[in-house]
């Protein structure tokens, strides 16, 4: 029901800048719940940073100060600006979201869904 699909990724030096962008095949602001994640190597897929339907954000401390999520309406895409990237935020980034519905009964049902992934390296 919903596609993502990521792209941005690249090779940048330490310092760098690189702006990742995720398309959402639905309204962003009619989304529940936004995130963006990574894993590296041999390590646990970890959050970045999520969002909330009003736009709250909320970021790991290893990129506060350094990254920052967005959503554009007029293309509705999730965006991941990362600035002063370091080695270690080399890894797989993907973003996620979850939708809400009411369902008859007043019921609420909540899906999720992952974009595929694009590859970020930091290295000199």
């Amino acid at each position: 029901q919903v596609h993502l699909e990521e792209s941005g990724g690249g090779l940048v030096q330490p310092g760098g800048s690189l702006r990742l962008s995720c398309a959402v095949s639905v309204n962003v602001f009619g989304l529940y719940y936004m995130a963006w994640y990574r894993q590296a190597p041999g390590k646990e897929r970890e959050q970045v940073v999520n969002m909330r339907s009003g736009g709250s954000t909320n970021y790991a401390d290893f990129v506060k100060g350094r990254f920052t999520m967005s959503r554009d309406g007029a293309k509705n895409t999730l965006i991941l600006q990362m600035n002063s990237l370091k080695p270690e935020d080399t890894a797989v980034y993907y973003c996620y979201v979850e939708i809400v519905e009411t369902v008859y009964g007043g019921d609420t049902e909540y899906y999720d869904y992952w974009g595929q992934g694009t590859q970020v390296t930091v290295s000199a």
